[in-house]
């Protein structure tokens, strides 16, 4: 079955135990959502109930049955994260109770965008009462995101009221901003189970991303990879899934042992576990006490509950009402982006007490009462422009691919964000890699000054090796990320490249008056020795040069091209290379291969310095060797080598 990436809702239910959620789904849908046997026999929600609604138009919304029971206000908490509109139910017989209150707390905690008020059983009371209800209703909302929501009395059992409902929910959700169905794939599991035959099925609301049949998810934790082998929507079978949607995923490939509630299955690559997130925490103004450093808590977010503890970082008291910007370390990993809400109750007994919003998923372990941290903290707090900048700043360089996975946003959203930091001239792009400006300031003097102490310490060689300077830069800079650098201080005539050496603009190489004729000693002693060289230590004692005063000198003419390396202790003159290769090229002109032995006949030179030779024509690629033979590869042309050397 083939669907359209339209928008697609989640209504959720919440109020207090026993006042008509799950019946009231029932006169929306025609489903009961309570499926456990235990639910049947008490009467009560246990677990969190799925059901299809829907819409005169005929949208189809994806309707979440929370529990009302205060002894599962985590399977609540599992199943509200992710709705776009909730209907906040009050028996009109009762009132407010005390799980209507916490659980519109959560819902404010967690920035529940829309809702509804209603008021259920109202065929069992008179209208004067209702009244009186309805008046007590408005002035516990009072200040919240429900302050100015509609109001529907209806009664589940006869149905009245249940039409007006319905267009209530219509002129609701005309507002309501999608999901983001091109970001990555994110669907926090709240259920999992096995199916005889299919195997691992996983079901959740897909808060990003869009997943077809056939893609590759990870799922963490554990942190393995499947395969989506199908997808059903409303218990239909679909091609794919989009943001928005109540989905359930038959997973090739992975045991469900590994899965539990508050596993992530998201695209691959993208999410990382963590186990201590950087939090803005605001603790409920009727929270029974202050909250100290280093206090246990229960810690929700999304459909996972782990235990956190508390690291207050610019204070030893957080009291009721107060919001702080907080570290906390979890007893287990978890998938946390940026933006996510959560949800903290009290270690024991268990009652919400606060909530608040991640800022950084991934964050260093942080020391206390540090004026620096608190600082990138509120930098960080600010918004997402800022958290990129922050970021960037504070990893040097990178990758778009990375700040998908740091931040938790889609790519197109980052994309526009950085825009909008490069033509403010705060970030720029090298290569494949962003920094930002004073970094790339910084890593443009770190070259210019590393070129410059080359200079100085080797004042006879043209400049420093490419691959030399790329070494003074953090080894997470790419190539692609260097080579533009480079080019960027090139263009501001801060350094000149020639080939692969780097110089300074007003560089040039100026032997002194000896230097100049150590230079000329040793270039005439390899000429005239030429096949016959020895190696770098009986040259130089021949020439009763010591080691320290001839190393600056061979650079000169390794670096001039007069003499060549071959290897650390094994040089040639270049009239003796040149002839090398001539001998090479006639070789070969005859036959089709070469031994270490004929060459050494041709060229007249000892057996190791030949095999010096040959070992660096097999590198220049002149020559290919195949077992104790050689053959040639990519001869040069006399004439070009002739003009090179």
């Amino acid at each position: 079955m083939s669907q359209t990436k339209d928008q697609h809702i989640i209504i959720g239910t919440a109020g207090h135990v026993d006042h008509g959620k799950t019946e009231l789904i029932r006169a929306l849908t025609g489903v009961d959502t309570d499926r456990l046997k235990e639910e049947k026999s008490r009467g009560i929600s246990i677990d969190l109930g799925f059901a299809p609604f829907r819409l005169p138009g005929g949208e189809i919304a994806g309707v979440v049955d929370v529990p009302g029971h205060e002894r599962f206000i985590s399977n609540m908490l599992a199943g509200i994260g992710g709705i776009d509109l909730v209907l906040l139910v009050v028996d009109v017989m009762e009132g407010v109770m005390p799980q209507t209150h916490e659980h519109l707390q959560i819902l404010q905690l967690l920035e529940i965008p829309r809702g509804i008020i209603v008021l259920n059983k109202c065929d069992l009371a008179e209208e004067d009462w209702i009244d009186i209800v309805e008046e007590e209703v408005r002035e516990e909302v009072a200040g919240t995101f429900l302050d100015e929501a509609p109001v529907c009395r209806v009664s589940a059992v006869t149905k009245d009221g249940i039409p007006a409902l319905v267009e209530s929910i219509r002129a609701q959700i005309k507002n309501i901003v999608p999901k983001d169905s091109d970001g990555p794939l994110r669907l926090p599991v709240d259920r999992h189970f096995t199916i005889s035959g299919s195997g691992t099925v996983v079901t959740g609301t897909l808060l990003s991303g869009t997943i077809n049949v056939g893609d590759n998810v990870e799922v963490l934790p554990p942190g393995e990879k499947a395969r989506v082998r199908e997808i059903q929507v409303h218990g239909k079978k679909v091609d794919q899934g989009f943001a928005g949607q109540r989905v359930a995923l038959n997973l090739a490939g992975l045991d469900r042992a590994l899965i539990q509630r508050g596993s992530v299955v998201g695209t691959v690559g993208i999410f990382e576990q963590t186990s201590r997130v950087d939090v803005r925490l605001t603790l409920l103004p009727d929270a029974p006490r202050p909250l100290r450093f280093r206090d246990p808590v229960h810690f929700h977010l999304g459909t996972a509950r782990v235990v956190g503890v508390v690291a207050l970082l610019d204070r030893d008291v957080l009291a009721p009402g107060e919001s702080a910007l907080v570290q906390i370390h979890l007893d287990r990993p978890l998938v946390a982006h940026r933006q996510d809400r959560f949800i903290i109750r009290s270690y024991s007994p268990m009652t919400t007490i606060g909530g608040g919003l991640i800022i950084d998923p991934d964050p260093v372990k942080h020391r206390r009462f540090r004026e620096e941290v608190m600082a990138t903290l509120k930098e960080l707090d600010s918004g997402e422009v800022s958290f990129l900048l922050q970021k960037i700043s504070d990893q040097g360089c990178v990758r778009l691919k990375e700040l998908e996975v740091i931040s938790g946003m889609g790519q197109e959203r980052i994309e526009k964000h950085l825009k909008t930091l490069e033509q403010e001239e705060k970030i720029a792009l090298l290569g494949d890699q962003w920094v930002s400006l004073e970094t790339l300031r910084a890593w443009r003097f770190l070259l210019v000054e590393n070129a410059t102490r080359f200079h100085q310490s080797n004042p006879l060689l043209p400049g420093i090796p490419h691959a030399t300077l790329k070494q003074v830069l953090p080894k997470a800079v790419s190539q692609k990320a260097f080579d533009r650098l480079l080019a960027n201080a090139v263009e501001k005539d801060l350094l000149i490249q020639e080939l692969d050496v780097i110089r300074l603009p007003n560089f040039a190489v100026k032997p002194t008056e000896r230097e100049a004729r150590d230079i000329e000693h040793i270039e005439s002693a390899y000429r005239e020795a030429g096949s016959l060289a020895k190696n770098k230590r009986e040259m130089l004692q021949q020439l009763g040069m010591k080691q320290d005063q001839a190393e600056p000198c061979l650079g000169y003419l390794f670096a001039t091209g007069r003499l060549v390396k071959l290897n650390e202790e094994s040089f040639l003159h270049r009239e003796s290379i040149c002839r090398a290769i001539r001998i090479l090229v006639e070789h070969f002109a005859a036959a089709e291969t070469l031994t270490l032995a004929e060459f050494r006949d041709k060229f007249g030179s000892a057996r190791k310095q030949t095999q010096a030779v040959l070992e660096h024509f097999d590198s220049l690629k002149y020559t290919m060797r195949r077992g104790d033979e050689r053959i040639a590869w990519k001869l040069p042309k006399m004439d070009e080598e002739n003009d090179k050397k």
